[in-house]
């Protein structure tokens, strides 16, 4: 009965958010379209900022379980959106309030975790000596996070007005390889000419 609540809350609070900004949302409004009082709303979370913080981390989790594997950049980019490309109005409000850091936070987190995953994938069954060193490889996982999240916040900031999902497979089409060739340095074929002493 308690999860059942707490969900009713989130989806509320979500419904909210996706017909006004994240500042004009009461928890009176929310427990009243619940059904519930103020005390089951404070024993769920501490308050509205509490509630959102969960909502991102629940997401971000989900996501992240959703996308054990990632096959390529555009499927990295709308991971990383999908949160926002789901709840587009919601997405907006929390973009343009004072927790706007929460969302920039979600969007870091999942970004961060797509580019490991992927970079696993590229990088499986590669020879070290065949691969960039550590630090170029956190170094390339930075850069494409810090532009997958780039993205996404632009296309809040200008109102949502593009298909987002257009213009993240028009950008994997563009960088298509770029990344597993900046991952690895030679083939295994070039390493093993070399010989192994190399």
């Amino acid at each position: 009965m308690r999860q059942f609540t707490k969900m009713a809350i989130v989806e509320t609070f979500i419904q909210l958010l996706n017909e006004k900004p994240l500042d004009k949302i009461t928890v009176k409004e929310i427990v009243d379209n619940c059904g519930i009082n103020r005390n089951t709303f404070y024993y769920h979370f501490e308050d509205i900022h509490g509630l959102l913080v969960y909502i991102l981390n629940a997401e971000a989790d989900k996501v992240i379980a959703e996308h054990a594997s990632v096959e390529s950049l555009e499927e990295g980019f709308i991971a990383a959106a999908k949160f926002a490309l789901k709840n587009k109005r919601a997405a907006y409000h929390i973009y343009y309030s004072v927790s706007r850091e929460e969302l920039e936070r979600y969007l870091n987190s999942v970004a961060q975790e797509v580019m490991e995953r992927l970079v696993e994938r590229l990088t499986e069954g590669v020879p070290e000596k065949c691969l960039a060193n550590q630090e170029d490889t956190q170094l390339l996982i930075q850069f494409y996070k810090s532009g997958m999240v780039g993205l996404t916040t632009q296309w809040l900031s200008r109102g949502m007005k593009d298909n987002p999902e257009e213009l993240i497979r028009r950008l994997g089409a563009l960088l298509k390889g770029s990344l597993g060739a900046s991952l690895v340095r030679e083939t295994w074929q070039d390493f093993r000419q070399k010989g192994p002493d190399v």
